[in-house]
């Protein structure tokens, strides 16, 4: 019986960094990093990003396993939640792109002309359901 609580801790310490090296390799393999830096001409900052992301997710895992809050007031969490709208938006789009999934769509329904409104419509409709789903209380009950 005294064996069984470090055996859980290890166990769950394992499963934990396994889960989140396979996040992270995911990021790395369909190179959501590399892809934003070239696009906003930060190539050289690339390893800071890397570093940033990472922090995050141990910020986060920190947060969930001890329990403790900051109180950073309301516009720091607006910009806390656009930050990660715009990652979460760039995965998306990133994962979308490794799949192939715009141009077999495009050329599944001969689309010429339009893709940038295609593309703005989705993370527009994306938002309003994340706004509709957060802001509104009781709007989504399981």
């Amino acid at each position: 019986m005294i064996w069984r609580m470090p055996g859980l801790i290890m166990v769950g310490a394992c499963s934990g960094a396994l889960i989140s090296g396979a996040v992270f390799a995911f990021i790395a393999i369909i190179g959501i990093v590399p892809r934003l830096a070239q696009k906003t001409s930060t190539q050289k900052y690339v390893e800071l990003y890397e570093e940033a992301i990472i922090a995050g997710g141990i910020f986060g895992t920190l947060t969930l396993l001890l329990d403790f809050s900051i109180n950073i007031g309301k516009p720091a969490i607006i910009f806390a939640g656009a930050c990660i709208g715009v990652f979460y938006g760039c995965l998306a789009v990133s994962l979308a792109e490794v799949l192939d999934v715009i141009p077999i769509t495009l050329r599944r329904f001969n689309i010429k002309l339009g893709l940038g409104a295609i593309m703005v419509s989705l993370a527009l409709g994306k938002m309003a359901g994340s706004l509709l789903y957060f802001l509104i209380p009781g709007f989504y009950e399981p």
